[in-house]
């Protein structure tokens, strides 16, 4: 049987965690993360039996069944209380005791593209977008073909912002796209443009790269101030870039020490 993606994000993280010993507690946890996504998207697919064959042109309120939220939060937080590092722990307890339905307002928040901007995301919203993830996603992998459609900003299904980006072998090149941090749709993105404000002089575009992490990019822009991670899986074709993205935090000093911010957060509000 192939692999499913939630297998492939788990292994990945597995291998990451003993060549990246300062990463490991992160990568230990979200595997542990990815394992209850995975237990949510198969959910969503045994409660759409009749809809699995059927296409969606975007992330609608239609999508957004709050039964079936409701029901599954709580058993979420409780498995992630008990696995997590001791500041997520305690935020999945405060949410767990919370009155039911109290939650809906942040789920309807982040399903129309309103997630916190990174220097304001606390423990509750990252677990807000770690239990909506799979769901998005789910709707995601059924949506509809679109053309080939280059944009920057966010994504074309869900309207939320890119966590990180993927270089692919193109022809002689690469070419880039942009990975939604909610639904993880993928989507074209010009290699010289800013993916938060659509910047396209060179000269206002930094690219920052380590030898300890020679395919994982950072690409800043002096323009708006933000930078986004790229994986470049023309050099390593193992990579995940929504993992990879996780285990390289040295990145993220160095632009934060140069004063830049990131477009997006990860699931650890980094």
């Amino acid at each position: 049987m192939k692999p499913s993606k939630f297998d492939q994000r788990i292994r990945r993280a597995r291998d990451l965690k003993a060549s990246h010993p300062f990463a490991a507690e992160i990568l230990e946890f979200y595997g542990h993360l990815a394992t209850l996504q995975k237990a949510l998207y198969m959910a969503h697919e045994e409660a759409s039996p009749g809809g699995r064959g059927k296409k969606f042109p975007r992330l609608a309120g239609e999508h957004l069944d709050f039964g079936f939220l409701g029901a599954k939060f709580p058993e979420f937080l409780a498995a992630l209380e008990a696995s997590a590092p001791p500041p997520i722990a305690r935020s999945a307890r405060e949410l767990r005791a919370k009155p039911a339905g109290s939650s809906e307002e942040c789920f309807s928040r982040f399903w129309f593209g309103e997630q916190p901007e990174a220097n304001t995301a606390d423990g509750e919203d990252l677990l807000v977008l770690a239990f909506l993830q799979p769901c998005a996603e789910f709707f995601a992998d059924r949506r509809e073909a679109q053309g080939s459609l280059e944009t920057a900003g966010v994504c074309p299904f869900c309207r939320n912002k890119p966590v990180v980006g993927a270089l692919r072998p193109e022809g002689d090149g690469g070419k880039r796209s942009l990975i939604c941090s909610l639904c993880f749709t993928e989507w074209a993105c010009g290699r010289i443009r800013c993916a938060a404000c659509g910047e396209e002089t060179v000269e206002k575009l930094a690219v920052y790269t380590a030898d300890q992490f020679p395919d994982v990019r950072v690409e800043a822009c002096d323009t708006c101030g933000r930078y986004i991670k790229t994986v470049d899986l023309a050099k390593n074709g193992l990579a995940v870039p929504v993992v990879d993205e996780l285990a390289t935090l040295p990145l993220n000093l160095w632009a934060r020490e140069h004063n830049y911010q990131k477009f997006q957060p990860n699931l650890f509000g980094i």
